[in-house]
């Protein structure tokens, strides 16, 4: 019997076999979960086809976090599919290009950054309350936002912001039985990373300080971490952050 058997879940972000959230897919049908995905717009017929590379091929519901409409709507859309829900994997991020240069990003660009990438967590959180039962769990991903990294700039100050609201959910959701928590994942090949001009500057910084080294084409070790938050082997584990970056968050600079 697998750690999230019986379970019933909802994974957002799975664009590539390649990304984090595939992989927290894959292992949670292993350890015995129903998984969902969510999708929408040109990159719904990817994840659809992307979908079909895991054990199961799990149904594929539109949601788009910003889409006021779409989250209104999402309970009753994913109970159809799933009746209830057990947990949820926040993997979201975008910031537009002007937001990688942190002098020059307008408040345009800001803005989106912060709406998608932070204030999403929240919106997902609430949107999907209805189906959660007491015992559930929220996780998402992050970036260690107590640095100022090279060329992450105004993502970087949208993930600070991510994780101050991972804290308010875990306060205000906690008393209906449901933990929230991080997993800040080391740097990975995925189309996220792609997207960030000059990311090789992070896989070096890696790759010459993670005391455990690191692998930046294996997103196992954050997904298993995901997984395992999912379980009910973190019972009183909440507003956590929980680093899976070969120890480099624990080195001095």
């Amino acid at each position: 019997m697998g750690i999230l058997e019986g379970k019933k879940l909802l994974v957002t972000g799975v664009l590539m076999d390649s990304s984090i959230a595939f992989h927290v897919a894959r292992l949670a049908q292993e350890q015995g979960a129903e998984v969902v995905l969510t999708s929408f717009g040109r990159t719904m017929k990817i994840t659809q086809t992307i979908a079909r590379r895991l054990p199961t091929t799990p149904q594929v519901i539109e949601l788009d976090v910003t889409n006021q409409e779409h989250l209104d709507t999402l309970a009753e859309r994913a109970g159809e599919v799933l009746g209830s829900l057990d947990g949820v994997l926040h993997s979201i991020g975008f910031a537009p290009q002007g937001a990688f240069n942190f002098l020059e990003g307008t408040w345009d660009d800001v803005a989106t950054a912060m709406h998608a990438s932070a204030y999403s967590l929240k919106a997902l959180a609430v949107a999907t309350m209805p189906l959660m039962s007491e015992g559930g769990s929220v996780v998402g991903l992050t970036f260690d936002a107590k640095f100022a990294w090279p060329v992450y700039d105004w993502m970087g100050v949208a993930k600070a912001a991510f994780e101050a609201t991972s804290r308010y959910c875990a306060r205000d959701l906690g008393p209906k039985g449901v933990r929230v928590n991080l997993v800040s994942a080391g740097p990975i090949r995925t189309t996220a990373a792609k997207s960030i001009p000059g990311f090789e500057q992070f896989e070096q910084t890696w790759s010459e300080r993670a005391p455990l080294g690191w692998d930046i084409n294996d997103p196992a070790p954050a997904a298993k971490a995901c997984v395992a938050l999912l379980s009910d082997w973190f019972p009183a584990t909440t507003g956590e952050i929980v680093h899976v970056d070969g120890g480099v968050h624990a080195m001095g600079q």
